[in-house]
């Protein structure tokens, strides 16, 4: 994710371009010399940070679902030891947040994940769904605490539908004709909330 404010490593541009290059052209649409061309060196260079396209991609995958679990973990362990407001509402606004940085920022890795996920390795693959879960349920903790009259698999489904709702952002058009970051997450975030209020209601059940 783009929180991170110190320059990136070689290792990191190598991935930005690379998501980028495969989220326009497809995988197989995309060389190695391509890659190493979009961060300034040579393909063969490219071999000493990674094994090959198939590695850039498992780590691509991998790691942002990584880093989603590991960033809503750090929302509420910090909700948690009071290092910000507290109660459940506060909780699901910060975790909507993050989740709307990313689909904001790393919108190249949501169509990686729509279009390639099949390409991984069994291995990579299963971890990248395990880790995805575990996402998905600290979510569902969350909802129900806020809305407890969901049921816990009406819950589940309410994040996977704010979930693709958010992750909508790579069929919102170019960056320069929305009508702005932070207008656009304003919007997401009240349609997000809206959505779980919707799915509580007594007509929703």
């Amino acid at each position: 994710m783009t929180t991170r404010t110190d320059a990136p490593t070689r290792r990191e541009q190598i991935l930005k371009e690379a998501a980028r290059l495969f989220a326009e052209r497809g995988f197989h649409g995309v060389g190695v010399d391509e890659i190493g061309a979009a961060v300034g060196i040579s393909g063969p260079g490219l071999y000493r940070h990674f094994a090959g396209k198939d590695a850039m991609l498992a780590e691509l995958l991998v790691g942002i679902s990584g880093q989603l679990l590991t960033g809503a973990k750090r929302r509420l362990a910090e909700a948690d030891g009071g290092a910000g407001p507290g109660g459940p509402e506060a909780v699901l606004d910060s975790l909507i947040e993050g989740h709307i940085d990313f689909a904001l920022d790393d919108r190249p890795l949501i169509t990686l994940h729509d279009r390639e996920l099949d390409r991984l390795r069994d291995s990579d693959r299963k971890l990248v769904r395990q880790l995805q879960r575990q996402y998905v349920e600290l979510w569902v903790g969350v909802v129900r605490e806020v809305h407890p009259e969901l049921a816990e698999p009406a819950a589940r489904s309410a994040v996977h539908s704010v979930f693709g709702l958010l992750n909508s952002t790579p069929h919102l058009g170019r960056a320069g004709s929305l009508p702005g970051r932070g207008a656009t997450a304003e919007l997401l975030h009240r349609m997000a909330r809206g959505a779980f209020a919707a799915a509580s209601s007594p007509a929703a059940g």
